[in-house]
């Protein structure tokens, strides 16, 4: 059994470092917040290093299975004898791999903001929200039961608004932390009364126990929550569905993705952080938590997961092809590559080699994380150096950025496809699992994979190649050691984690899964993937018309796919045109005119009232007296009147 206290000390550090920086940062230790924080989320690191390393090689293997340890529990609140909600620590394959994960890229962005973010005016603060959100996350992947983690998730919103919005004196920046809120909440209504539904059904917040009841066949939870249903689909359904709206929110997914390019307003090493490595993934990471219910009580809504997957997959990529910004570029990968994890898990059986959908998702999570961080903090020394996010004003930079140059093309290649990097890996798993349980989503994924291959090395062209870049007599560096040694450590990942035997590690039901390596099925999409290179090569290597002219060919489709497919002027028309005009103001007319109109009537009648009988109140004993005699004589005649 794994030591507590390291787990729980993973989780405190960083919060330690949001309490200090933020209570002290600014008026005590301003010009060490950054080393300060670093160094606490170092020690942080290395313990998830170390708990990881003793979970996978020394307890957490029992007679060749992977458990789900409990180290830690808690009983906070009790409702019942048998539902009450506890505070605890779940240790299995994923928890241990999300903690590397997650410390691991925000001690990278840690590092690198020590250089990028030098001589920020509230750069102890910006450490501060660093802590919180990286506290949130450990906190989220490390819960114990169902309503734990929707604490922690809703903590996850909350930094990630704080962050988006660090540059607050801009108001694209406001209304960008603002849109991320508003959509992620719509989802997380989703997510809560999926929780309550599931709560309901199994009788308990417990991950291990509800799985356990909502998955065995003579289960009464489980046959209650099949039989009762809501227009022909089982409560247990609508719960499962409801749930991975939550995740959908969180990981950006087609229709609630709309939030996720605008984020990018944040400072770029917020991007690597929130939005290519550990937020957006903690949707993934919901399905994958609850797998077993989705893939063996819940199969149609692992369908739906497995379609808005791969139609996120698709529509992103395309929308990404035609983008100028290097960070919206990026934002739209993102969204495209989570697509690919989702769908993984999607077209996944439970246990064995059926299994590899689940095993492939989780790997794509590990190896993306890597390169797509990578990705961002080069963009973000890019954007440093050139003082613009626009791909125009971009080109030549490889003699100027030699080692952003380096481990950009190495990040690329990886996202690509291309071997021996690490996303040739676990993409062609993805497409392996997809292949064997669903071709439709097999032919989407490929396309979606060679378009991939296009987009990105059209923005690695673009930067680097298309033509020299004119310094205008101004100097710039690089960066120094913070910013470059992030990216180097994330190039070797980017390059050599593919190796890693993942299967043996992490698969649906514990037990060791070798996925074997098939070259005849890699030939197509590593043939589209070099494709998709070779097309951006010819288009964008040096400068010419040629994609003014194709993009002039077809002129249309080329104008929605960069105005988004107007996803985003659809929701406006419908919150402002419909929401707010045909409901909002008829509601606030009713609230104003009759709701407001009948206590405003009551108050001028109580004051006309009371205007005309105020000179009854005339202070003279002697004619209240009369009135007094008044009112009794006429009780007394309608008395005998009514008596008769």
């Amino acid at each position: 059994m794994p030591n507590a206290s390291h787990i729980i000390l993973i989780l405190l550090l960083p919060f330690a470092s949001f309490l200090l920086m933020g209570l002290f940062g600014r008026s005590y230790i301003k010009n060490l917040s950054g080393l300060i924080s670093t160094a606490l989320l170092f020690m942080a690191t290395c313990l998830a290093f170390y708990v990881a390393y003793g979970y996978f090689f020394e307890y957490g293997k029992v007679d060749g299975v992977y458990q789900k340890l409990v180290p830690f529990k808690y009983i906070w609140l009790t409702f019942s004898e048998g539902l009450s909600i506890d505070m605890g620590i779940l240790l299995d394959p994923i928890t241990a791999m999300m903690l590397v994960v997650v410390t691991l890229i925000s001690l990278m962005v840690h590092i690198y903001s020590l250089g990028y973010m030098k001589g920020e005016e509230r750069f102890a603060t910006y450490y501060s929200f660093l802590g919180l959100f990286t506290f949130s996350m450990l906190g989220l992947v490390i819960a114990s039961n169902i309503f734990q983690i929707y604490i922690f998730w809703e903590l996850v919103g909350v930094s990630s608004f704080l962050l988006i919005g660090y540059y607050f004196e801009k108001p694209s920046a406001v209304a960008a932390c603002k849109k991320a809120f508003i959509v992620t909440r719509f989802a997380d209504l989703g997510f809560l009364i999926g929780i309550l539904i599931l709560a309901f059904y199994s009788g308990t917040l417990d991950f291990t126990t509800l799985i356990q009841r909502l998955t065995t066949p003579e289960s009464s939870q489980l046959k209650s929550a099949l039989t009762a249903s809501f227009i022909g689909i089982s409560a247990l359904t609508w719960g499962m569905l409801l749930v991975f709206v939550g995740g959908a929110g969180k990981s950006a997914m087609f229709p609630l993705h709309i939030w996720l390019p605008d984020a990018m307003e944040g400072p770029t090493p917020v991007s690597a952080l929130i939005h290519a490595a550990t937020m957006v993934v903690a949707g993934v990471f919901l399905v994958a938590r609850l797998f077993p219910v989705f893939a063996l009580s819940a199969p149609d809504a692992l369908e739906v997961v497995a379609y808005v997957g791969v139609i996120s997959a698709v529509i992103a990529a395309i929308i990404a092809c035609t983008q100028t910004d290097i960070k919206r570029v990026l934002a739209f990968s993102t969204m495209s590559q989570i697509g690919f994890m989702m769908f993984a898990l999607g077209v996944s059986k439970y246990g064995g080699e059926a299994g590899l959908g689940y095993t492939a998702s989780m790997f794509h999570l590990f190896t993306h994380a890597i390169f797509k961080a990578l990705l961002f903090l080069g963009a973000g020394a890019v954007i440093h150096f050139v003082h613009s996010n626009d791909m125009n004003d971009m080109g030549g930079l490889r003699k100027y950025m030699p080692i952003t140059h380096i481990t950009f093309l190495i990040a690329c290649l990886a996202i690509s496809g291309v071997p021996p990097f690490a996303g040739f890996f676990s993409k062609e798993e993805i497409l392996l699992a997809a292949f064997q349980h669903n071709p439709l989503i097999y032919w989407l994924a490929l396309l979606t994979s060679g378009l991939t291959a296009f987009y990105m090395f059209r923005l690695y062209f673009s930067i680097f190649w298309k033509k020299a870049y004119h310094s205008h007599g101004e100097h710039h560096s690089e960066g120094g050691f913070a910013m470059m040694m992030p990216l180097v450590l994330l190039a070797i990942g980017a390059a050599g984690l593919g190796f890693v035997p993942f299967g043996k590690f992490v698969s649906s039901d514990g037990l060791p899964l070798v996925s074997d390596f098939h070259i005849q099925f890699s030939i197509l999409p590593v043939t589209l993937g070099l494709t998709g290179i070779l097309m951006a090569l010819y288009l964008y290597k040096n400068e010419n018309s040629k994609p003014d002219s194709i993009a002039t060919a077809v002129k249309s489709i080329y104008k929605v796919a960069y105005h988004k497919f107007y996803i985003d002027e659809l929701y406006l028309f419908v919150t402002k045109n419909i929401l707010f005009n045909m409901v909002g103001r008829p509601a606030a007319w009713f609230d104003k005119n009759v709701v407001d109109g009948m206590v405003n009537a009551t108050a001028n009648s109580t004051q006309k009232i009371s205007e005309k009988i105020k000179g009854l109140q005339s202070g003279k004993v002697q004619e209240y007296g009369i009135y007094f005699l008044a009112g009794a004589i006429a009780l007394v005649v309608c008395a005998i009147y009514l008596w008769k």
